[in-house]
């Protein structure tokens, strides 16, 4: 099933990183599609900017931000959603993508994506607050589910019902990162099946995949390693419950060579394939947790 806005299935991508530059230039590899960190390119020039218009010219390319900071109480940062629009306009953004979250507050940026509470109340701010962002950059916008360490005692709202509600209320798209609903569903110790099952259909635009590193009592959302098999396999479950989706693997820290990130970005293909080929009759078992 399509997403409510037609934004295409791009295929599978990696997130476009500074060590990569060099290969990507010089050899043009083979990938569908690239994602952008969209701090990366806003206030700067040279260079980064020269590269960026670069792989503009040979690849699809979506916005992924993490200072929109749709949960905060501050007021809407406009300065940064004019330098937010004007990017996407120039490199030809597929759509723009942030979390669901608040990364700072009276002006100061801590550099991290913050957990909110889950409560009538914070679902009311957020969707205003995503209306005004949406109208300013004159497109929807898609939000991710971030990985969390801790919980608000006052939420009333389960995780996946307040991210559904809000896509639906505010009109705006979702962002699923499959890595973050199991690394989430292990701390907090909810069913990351259920999880999916909550989330709207026609309201996924693009999955997220990625490496964790796992501490024993929690699990920390670092983006430093292969995805592990229980994570494949929730991906499987997600592509059987909400259908082709524009998937990309995060690769952030520790990152090796493009051909090993973008051979994983790939097994992604592998999975949809399998679920695809699958009969009425074996679509009916459950995959993930039986």
């Amino acid at each position: 099933m399509a997403n409510r806005w037609g934004y295409p299935d791009l295929g599978f991508g990696i997130g476009l990183r500074s060590v990569h530059f060099e290969h990507i230039l010089q050899n043009h590899p083979a990938i569908d599609w690239f994602e952008v960190l969209s701090e990366n390119y806003l206030d700067t020039g040279g260079r980064p900017l020269h590269v960026l218009d670069q792989v503009a010219e040979r690849y699809p390319l979506v916005m992924h931000g993490v200072s929109l900071s749709v949960g905060s109480t501050d007021p809407v940062n406009f300065d940064y959603l004019g330098k937010l629009k004007a990017l996407g306009l120039r490199i030809k953004a597929h759509w723009i993508s942030d979390h669901l979250c608040w990364t700072g507050v009276s002006g100061l940026n801590t550099h991290d994506l913050l957990p909110m509470p889950y409560t009538d109340q914070a679902l009311r701010h957020t969707i205003e607050r995503v209306k005004i962002i949406q109208d300013f950059l004159e497109r929807p916008i898609a939000l991710e589910n971030a990985s969390t360490y801790l919980e608000f005692a006052a939420s009333t709202w389960k995780e996946s019902d307040f991210l559904a509600t809000l896509a639906e209320e505010a009109g705006c798209g979702i962002l699923l990162d499959v890595n973050n609903v199991y690394v989430s569903s292990f701390n907090h110790g909810f069913d990351p099946k259920a999880y999916i099952d909550g989330i709207p259909r026609d309201r996924v635009v693009q999955m997220h995949l990625a490496g964790h590193t796992n501490k024993g009592t929690h699990i920390l959302d670092t983006h430093s390693d292969y995805v592990i098999d229980t994570v494949w396999e929730l991906y499987r479950y997600a592509h059987r419950r909400l259908g082709g989706v524009a998937t990309l693997l995060e690769w952030d820290a520790n990152i090796p060579e493009f051909d090993t990130v973008h051979s994983e970005a790939l097994k992604a293909r592998k999975f949809r394939e399998q679920e695809d080929s699958r009969t009425p009759e074996q679509s009916e078992v459950t995959a993930y947790g039986d």
